[in-house]
């Protein structure tokens, strides 16, 4: 899994060029078809269709599903849906009221914060220490109430540092940045990191 930005036309280009990397062994990746098509909520509960470019590593043959940056793995609603459920549940908002204003069932609204909550240290740690290496003049982030609204803020400030750092090159919005970080990954059982050290995969969210 590989997460790009949402401009396809840009993803052809960068796999035509060999500038996007596989995640595993850093080889060049090339096109390889498409992922399964699959219905997936935009804000409002819109449902959209999309159907995912493939890639392959010459170096390691392993292939990769190019996810957009507007989606996370595995999951039917879009990254600023999710984003906007976090960010309302860190300002104390319950899962009823997150329910009611997003559109999404109460069910799936408790286990994606139960899933967030439990991941949620290792988000901040990640973000903060992102903000602190990004940030021309990084101040310490003041403890926001909760291990989740830490997180929030936590991404919220590495987000800001990346676009100061990058002005006109990171264009995301902060929670698809966390996406492309996270490799989509940000609710999954075990999240992971990519673009440490103040290394953010930049031509990829063209």
């Amino acid at each position: 899994m590989l997460t790009v930005g949402n401009n396809q036309a840009v993803v052809e280009e960068l796999l035509g060029n060999g500038l996007l990397s596989c995640p595993g062994c850093g080889g060049r990746l090339g096109g390889w078809g498409h992922a399964s098509r699959r219905p997936v909520f935009a804000a409002g509960r819109v449902p959209v269709a999309v159907r995912p470019r493939r890639a392959r590593c010459a170096g390691c043959g392993v292939t990769h599903v190019l996810l957009p940056a507007w989606l996370l793995a595995r999951r039917c609603d879009g990254t600023s849906v999710i984003g906007d459920m976090l960010a309302r549940a860190a300002r104390g908002q319950g899962f009823r009221g997150i329910a009611a204003a997003s559109g999404v069932p109460e069910g799936t609204v408790r286990v994606r914060l139960r899933r967030f909550r439990s991941s949620a240290g290792r988000v901040r740690e990640f973000f903060t220490r992102l903000a602190g290496v990004l940030a021309v003049d990084p101040v310490p982030l003041d403890p926001a109430g909760s291990p989740l609204a830490d997180a929030v803020v936590a991404v919220a400030a590495a987000a800001a540092a990346a676009a100061g750092r990058w002005p006109g090159m990171v264009t995301v919005p902060g929670w698809e940045l966390a996406a492309v970080l996270t490799l989509g990954s940000l609710l999954s059982p075990c999240v992971l990191f990519a673009g440490s050290r103040g290394s953010l995969p930049v031509p990829a969210l063209s």
